[in-house]
């Protein structure tokens, strides 16, 4: 039945659109940046510097345009125009943005893809272009248009730093009331910045945090700024002292944060198609079809709405659809959300016909942008019959071993294990090729890599075993692992979804029986008749499964193994190839001893049928490939929330993606990759079952067997690092912990101790009656930030004699300057009278001090007293 009928608004140009130079805005994109932002000022879109990205002030609306030019973006991959809208944005200013949001999609080709954001419910494909956060600014565009300023010190802002993967800072009052146990917040104040990490943030929200402070540092300060960080207040007493200066005493207990509303894998695999059109002046939809939604449902003459969860709509246009219909596409999705009763900031994105994000497509079952007719499988398997001579190739080209699912040819060492009584039980080699249905192996799969030993060990599952048997396949894969001291890639494979490379290392000859067995005899236990499916072309896809023995079970496009008490016979079906014939005759050697007899369909002697129980019908057309949907990967931080799995999608990844504190998932598409990193993480041991979890909600039902596949950070295949743009094997080794960052092993970061002394120098003031601290303490506090010779003020010290109290800065008590030649390399008491031998730089002269240090005292007094100590001594003046 039809919907609601729901107004169908347009956006309509305001004549100030005619003020933006489309040739000149085209050009800019022609660069090689991938990001290019705009920004709405006095109604007009003015470039945003790219110093500046990722700071985006509440009062405005902003363009942002994403072009891929990754090497590895698919043909045809397509754009993204977003249109973000802050909080305190006047209506008039979303109008304009609108506008010209419209005109720039129509100057791009159509293969761009627009979304609309709102402040604090920023898609994860926005998110992923700023790291490591992003940062919202209170109020309109700073004074004379300038949209970051840098080397500022006269600053005192409050950032509310929260999120995983994609974080944002927001700044909020200066005040105590502001905090959270649950959150972390940044008291910027121009040379020192405080992080104050809440008692329940974790340990990989606090690194994420500490990265974005320090981007901060080198960004907004040039790396000048002192940095320090509040784990524990009883341990920083110095930095809460400065804390309470500002912020004023802290009194009682803070509160905990409201939990935040994160999207659950049911609420996205919650999916509904809708038919859209126009009735006179009104808007009426259809809805046509739930979960799982297919492509041939999207007419191209046709408007179409995909509704995810409620909290993402996809606008999508048919090619043949009129202009009419692309310009109202974004008022259609808004009077759908109001009919809907969604928030205002439910996430809008407008699609076109053959520009479909990935996240589009993998809504529904199967997606292809090939003509009908295509064969993607035959080209990748003729990909893969090109270098099956050339293992090298592997080696080389990751890229080509992830496409391929191969890290190497199958020539390895090969140990294999089966489940029995809860414990591992040894296969003689001899039986390496002969699985069976009711049992769980352990197959450990031992190669060489560039001169370096690596492992897979492969986990298979038959699809008889008891419940018992799989669990304790599971307990023993991860003794074997603490054996090999974490070295093991883990695949989890289920029967009859082998990966390419699992075949390889049996040769083609890996046949699976029916039943169970201890592996306690040399040959496998033989009922009267016995009927196998041969599947295959060659050692690198072909198995052999055992089958019901009755004529129902046979298929004209393959060849079957009929084995009686007397004769083998391999019956091939009219359909099958050359090459299936081949590796069926290789394949009869490890079923059965007994003589051959080759029977060609139609031509089967009484016998043959006598075995199989009589004549039945059985599927005589040829078989069609298996169909290998055009899916891109994605990639995926996992967390939990209230005991259900979340994901945060991480678009255009690279390796700098992966965060030693993350689980993260990556979607091929064939087999799902759960990357652990090397940090302790309670959640480690649920990753198999994330996986499984992800498979059994995701939108276009995919099958439960896929491969898993667990890989350890420092231990990843080249069927994994293969789908990244690059992969330095060695990015793991100075990888720094959270607590090495904190305690200043990095140049940029400053320890605590020189924080302490930075802070120590300061006249810290009284507090007011109330316990806060007054105008004046504010004052005094900013008056110590602002005097570049702030380490001074404990004044002039004379040889000899008695230390005097300053009433200012060190050097403006300073009635005269002395020769350079008496103040370098000097030691104490061989110095002037009066001169402070802690701060001998600050008696020279202007012009020396520009001579000696390259910059004004200004210039100087403003870096970090760390960078200040280490060049006065490399000229003598400490």
């Amino acid at each position: 039945m039809p919907g609601p009928a729901l107004p169908s608004g347009r956006v309509k140009a305001p004549a100030v659109c005619g003020s933006m130079d489309i040739d000149k805005l085209l050009h800019a994109i022609q660069s090689h940046r991938d990001l290019h932002i705009w920004i709405i000022e006095d109604l007009k879109l003015v470039p945003v510097p790219e110093k500046a990205y990722g700071n985006f002030f509440e009062e405005h609306c902003y363009l942002v345009l994403h072009v891929s030019r990754s090497p590895k973006a698919k043909k045809g991959t397509s754009s993204d125009l977003h249109y973000w809208v802050g909080k305190e944005a006047s209506a008039e200013e979303q109008t304009v943005l609108g506008a010209f949001m419209q005109r720039l999609q129509e100057a791009l080709c159509d293969s761009t893809v627009q979304h609309r954001e709102v402040q604090g419910h920023e898609s994860d494909c926005f998110c992923s272009y700023f790291r490591p956060g992003i940062i919202y600014r209170k109020g309109g565009l700073a004074s004379a248009g300038k949209h970051m300023e840098t080397n500022i010190y006269n600053i005192q802002r409050l950032l509310h730093i929260r999120g995983r993967k994609h974080v944002s800072a927001t700044e909020v009052e200066l005040s105590w009331n502001s905090f959270n146990t649950s959150d972390i917040f940044l008291l910027d104040l121009g040379k020192v910045m405080i992080q104050w990490n809440g008692p329940k943030t974790s340990i990989s929200e606090k690194a994420r945090g500490l990265a974005l402070t320090c981007s901060l540092q080198d960004r907004e300060r040039g790396g000048r700024a002192q940095v320090g960080v509040v784990d524990d207040e009883a341990e920083a007493p110095d930095l809460v002292q400065v804390m309470e200066t500002v912020l004023g005493c802290k009194g009682g207990k803070l509160h905990t944060a409201l939990p935040s509303k994160t999207v659950t894998l049911q609420q996205k695999s919650n999916v509904r198609l809708y038919h859209v059109r126009e009735k006179g002046k009104d808007l009426v939809i259809q809805e046509l079809a739930t979960r799982p939604l297919t492509q041939d449902l999207l007419q191209e003459e046709d408007c179409h709405i995909v509704d995810q969860g409620g909290f993402n709509i996809y606008m999508w246009l048919g090619r043949k659809s009129g202009l009419r219909e692309k310009e109202a596409a974004f008022g259609r999705a808004l009077g759908f959300i109001h009919a809907k009763g969604y928030p205002t900031y439910t996430s809008v994105e407008v699609v076109k016909q053959g520009a479909e994000p990935a996240a589009f497509q993998q809504l529904f079952r199967k997606w292809s942008k090939e003509p009908p007719g295509s064969n993607h499988l035959s080209e990748a398997t003729g990909k893969l019959n090109q270098v099956k001579l050339d293992v090298a190739k592997l080696h080389v080209q990751p890229e080509l071993a992830a496409q391929l699912r191969m890290v190497d040819d199958g020539s390895g060492k090969v140990e294999v294990w089966y489940i029995q009584d809860v414990s591992r039980q040894p296969v003689d080699p001899k039986h390496h090729r002969q699985l069976c249905a009711g049992n769980c192996y352990l197959i450990l799969y031992t190669y060489l890599q560039m001169g370096h030993v690596q492992y897979i060990l492969y986990l298979w599952q038959g699809l008889q075993a008891t419940a018992q048997d799989i669990k304790a396949l599971s307990c023993n894969a991860e003794e074997l692992d603490l054996t090999y001291h974490g070295a093991l890639v883990q695949e989890h494979v289920t029967m009859g979804s082998e990966p390419p490379h699992f075949l390889a290392i049996f040769q083609g000859q890996l046949v699976v029986f029916q039943g169970s067995t201890e592996h306690s005899s040399k040959e496998q236990p033989s009922p009267t008749m016995r009927l196998f499916h041969v599947q295959g072309t060659d050692s690198y896809n072909t198995k052999t499964m055992e089958v019901p023995a009755r004529a129902s079970s046979l298929s004209s496009s393959d060849v079957f193994l009929l084995v009686t008490p007397v004769t083998c016979y391999l019956w091939f079906g009219k359909g099958c190839s050359g090459d299936q014939r081949e590796m069926a005759r290789m394949v009869v050697a490890v079923i059965s001893g007994q003589n051959k007899e080759m029977v060609l369909e139609g031509q089967e002697p009484p016998q043959f049928w006598e075995a199989l129980g009589g004549r039945a019908p059985f599927p005589n057309s040829k078989r069609h490939p298996e169909d290998s949907s055009d899916f891109q990967p994605r990639l995926y931080e996992c967390s939990s929330h209230v005991g259900s799995l979340v994901l945060t999608e991480v678009a255009f990844f690279s390796q700098d993606s992966l965060d030693k504190y993350d689980i993260m998932l990556l979607d091929t598409w064939q087999e799902i990759f759960l990357w652990l990193g090397e940090a302790e993480n309670p959640w480690k041991k649920e990753a198999v079952a994330w996986g499984r979890e992800y498979l059994k909600t995701h939108p276009a039902g995919r099958s439960l067997s896929l491969p898993i596949v667990l890989v350890k950070q420092g231990h990843e295949p080249p069927t994994f690092t293969g789908w990244f743009l690059s992969w330095d094997p060695y990015k793991w080794t100075n990888n720094q912990s959270y607590e090495e960052v904190v305690e200043g092993n990095v140049g940029t970061i400053a320890t605590i101790t020189e924080i302490t002394a930075e802070v120590n120098s300061f006249q810290l003031p009284k507090w007011s009656s109330n316990g806060r601290a007054g105008p004046l303490a504010l004052k005094a506090f900013k008056g110590s930030q602002d005097s570049s010779e702030s380490e001074l003020e404990q004044g002039s010290k004379a040889r000899g004699g008695s230390s005097s109290p300053s009433t200012s800065s060190s050097r403006s008590t300073v009635n005269g300057c002395w020769p350079r030649e008496q103040l370098m390399h000097q030691h104490a008491e061989d110095l002037p009278d009066g001169v402070d031998p802690n701060h001998k730089e600050a008696y020279l002269s202007d012009s020396d001090f520009q001579d000696l240090f390259r910059k004004s005292k200004d210039e100087f007094y403003s870096m970090a007293k760390w960078r200040q100590q280490q060049e006065k001594k490399q000229l003598g003046l400490f």
